[in-house]
């Protein structure tokens, strides 16, 4: 049972890798045996978070913007300069921006959408060639895109754009899969309730005990919950399953 589980060996990307649920993740797969790049866009930070990980396995730095085109091809191109093969990519990558529904800037759509939804776009397809050297019949490769539970029902803050944003990526999940499935690469989402964060510093500073209040199972998620869920998309376990946006939320969205 425990090979059905495994992830030893195989070569993971995880962008936005060095806080958050990417850390998260990042550190689940270097515990685990794989061989993890991560990547940020604060260069200091991703080598410094690196080296941490570094005393738990197989952790490697490589910076990047991917708010621009060519941050997503400089990254990509990194990858490729070391690597023959990618068996996992993991789009955390992202952004939030909150404001009054009347004050709400149109930039925050644009600066949103391009992170949180073009850039998977292409980075997805950048490293495609090197999924495809990884996948092999009844172990794919693996996309496994970071969504949101505010993807999945109206967000209770005023994150307009965030959460549309992430809806749209649960979408582009299920047309990539469908896109990607005869390459043997799977392509799933995970879509995240309330977690110790960056993101989510602010609000469970002014409202944890409302935010816990409204997860059916009553607690904030842990490092683990992520880790978990992601190396089991990442493993044997996984692999019949593709196209799929996995709640990982507590039951917020679905029995909230």
């Amino acid at each position: 049972m425990s090979e059905l589980f495994s992830v030893k060996g195989k070569v993971v990307l995880v962008t936005g890798g060095s806080r958050g649920i990417g850390l998260m993740i990042a550190r689940g797969f270097v515990e685990a045996g794989a061989k993890v790049y991560i990547s940020s866009r604060k260069k200091q930070v991703c080598d410094e978070v690196a080296r941490e990980l570094s005393e738990l396995g197989n952790c490697i730095s490589v910076p990047a913007d991917l708010s621009s085109e060519a941050g997503v091809e400089q990254l990509a191109g990194e990858i490729a300069g070391r690597e023959s093969s990618l068996h996992v990519l993991v789009n955390n990558a992202g952004a939030n921006w909150g404001a009054p529904f009347a004050d709400y800037p149109a930039s925050a759509f644009d600066k949103l959408f391009a992170l949180n939804v073009k850039a998977v776009f292409l980075l997805t397809r950048e490293l495609v060639p090197l999924l495809e050297q990884a996948a092999r019949p009844g172990d794919p490769a693996r996309v496994i895109n970071v969504g949101s539970a505010d993807g999945v029902r109206p967000p209770a803050l005023e994150v307009y754009a965030y959460g549309a944003s992430k809806a749209a990526l649960h979408h582009l999940t299920r047309h990539l899969a469908r896109k990607l499935a005869r390459q043997l690469i799977t392509v799933n989402a995970v879509a995240p309730g309330p977690f110790e964060s960056k993101m989510m510093e602010a609000t469970l500073e002014k409202l944890r005990e409302q935010v816990i209040a409204a997860v059916p199972l009553r607690r904030i998620g842990e490092p683990e919950d992520m880790a978990g869920i992601a190396i089991y998309l990442a493993s044997r376990a996984g692999a019949y399953v593709t196209g799929t946006v996995i709640s990982v939320d507590g039951g917020m969205a679905t029995c909230g």
